[in-house]
């Protein structure tokens, strides 16, 4: 039996996502071990999906298993150097094989329209071509690499008019050079040049893992590309191979103009429905604008704060506030908003005739904490406070003392409080005085 009620709250919960998506161009890139583990079909079914709510895709495969299974078929060994291929002619010849079996089967799937079936009625039209320009890697300390190539351009023009025509964009390893000759291109670099040559919103790349996870097992669902190049150069060895590709490519992605890139882990059956239509998303997503950003509270957001900050005044964690209350201070309130929900908030009162100011309120979403959003609302507010001229904030506090002083702030006495802000002193909350020089 279907649960209706669910259902209806994620259907209705959806439609932000169906509305920003829509006429979006999102490139996605998956191994061939897609295909060789029979988990392409379903995958289908969510792309056949996306392609009927109006987004523009273009695929990127890759077929590594399929060119090692040909190697192996022939009696030939792999050669790698640098960790890339190293592709002479009998191996060009597996990966063009390779390459061109991967990309019929997935043109073959995505071609089903059987009836009682989610690609009834999808009529996807698939176009592939020779978009990739290429030149050879070349020799490199020493070592050729014969017809393992690099990418030289993306002919972005000739992939946005299939898109704009309705047709879903196939992309093989595969890249073309002007003098006839074809090279083995990796997957990844001819999807994150492909997003970038398109501008693409979104940068999908699906790997075998469960996106990055922290050294306690804790999933981080959202980096900066500053922050994600720093956990991978301090995760090498125990990162897998796979990821630490993946994540080098987003990163770059990111750098290259695209705003949002995602790992996503292809073993999860609808993950790239999960990613993109539910809030918080199963993978990890890299990303050059925190859209989650921070932004000056309105009326509107009232409701969503009152949410938020009730089960710490239950607690009694936060001193309880009145919707009247919060509309009087609404303009002294900065929020972190997620697709619509308020996650985080923070509220400055400044004292300027003393020169100090108040941090107040200061809540972030159990489901957000340890993700830097209170380190991002206490910059916003020291930031504000500089500007007005204010050279101290002051915290009143019964449960995060240390998260203050970690930050700079130190114990004071409540004497050394502002007078308005003296006088409003709960006692029996005995809350400890914290400040901050700016």
């Amino acid at each position: 039996m279907i649960d209706t009620s669910r259902f209806v709250e994620w259907f209705r919960s959806s439609a932000p996502y169906i509305n920003a998506f829509r006429g979006q161009t999102f490139v996605v890139v998956f191994g061939g071990e897609l295909i060789a583990e029979q988990r392409f079909p379903a995958f289908a079914n969510d792309i056949a999906l996306l392609n009927s709510l109006g987004i523009k895709l273009v695929l990127v495969h890759g077929s590594r298993p399929q060119i090692e299974q040909r190697l192996r078929n022939r009696g030939l060994d792999s050669h790698y150097a640098h960790n890339l291929r190293i592709t002479d002619e009998q191996a060009l010849e597996c990966v063009k094989e390779a390459a061109g079996t991967v990309s019929v089967e997935i043109a073959a799937q995505l071609s089903m329209g059987l009836a009682n079936t989610p690609m009834a009625g999808a009529r996807i039209r698939v176009a592939s071509g020779n978009f990739v320009v290429a030149r050879p890697l070349g020799i490199i300390d020493g070592v050729d690499h014969c017809y393992t190539g690099t990418v030289r351009r993306i002919d972005h023009a000739a992939i946005q008019q299939q898109l704009d025509g309705g047709s879903i964009v196939l992309l093989s390893p595969i890249g073309y050079s002007p003098t006839g000759e074809v090279f083995n291109v990796g997957a990844l670099d001819v999807a994150a040049a492909t997003a970038a040559a398109l501008n693409a919103r979104k940068y999908l790349c699906l790997v075998g893992a469960s996106g990055l996870a922290e050294e306690d097992g804790r999933l981080r669902r959202e980096l900066t590309p500053d922050e994600a190049e720093d956990m991978l150069e301090r995760r090498q060895d125990d990162l897998e191979p796979a990821l630490q590709e993946c994540l080098a490519s987003a990163i770059d992605c990111c750098r290259a103009g695209v705003r949002r890139a995602h790992l996503i882990d292809h073993r999860m059956d609808g993950a790239l429905l999960l990613e993109l239509f539910t809030r918080d998303g199963i993978g990890t997503m890299i990303t050059t604008d925190r859209y989650q950003g921070i932004r000056q509270a309105t009326i509107e957001d009232i409701g969503g704060i009152l949410s938020l900050i009730a089960p710490l005044e239950e607690q009694g964690i936060l001193v309880r506030r009145s919707r009247e209350h919060l509309e009087i201070d609404i303009g002294q309130f900065s929020v972190v908003e997620r697709d619509g929900s308020i996650i985080a908030c923070a509220a400055f009162h400044p004292f300027p005739a003393e020169g100090v100011g108040e941090l107040a309120c200061l809540a972030v979403h159990a489901d957000y904490q340890r993700e830097g959003f209170g380190e991002m609302l206490l910059q916003r507010i020291e930031d504000a406070a500089r500007h007005r001229g204010i050279g101290r904030l002051f915290v009143l506090t019964t449960h995060a003392s240390h998260w203050f002083q970690e930050r700079g702030f130190h114990p004071t006495r409540v004497e050394e409080l502002p007078v308005a802000r003296k006088t409003m002193y709960n006692y029996r909350r005995n809350s400890l005085v914290l400040v901050k020089p700016l």
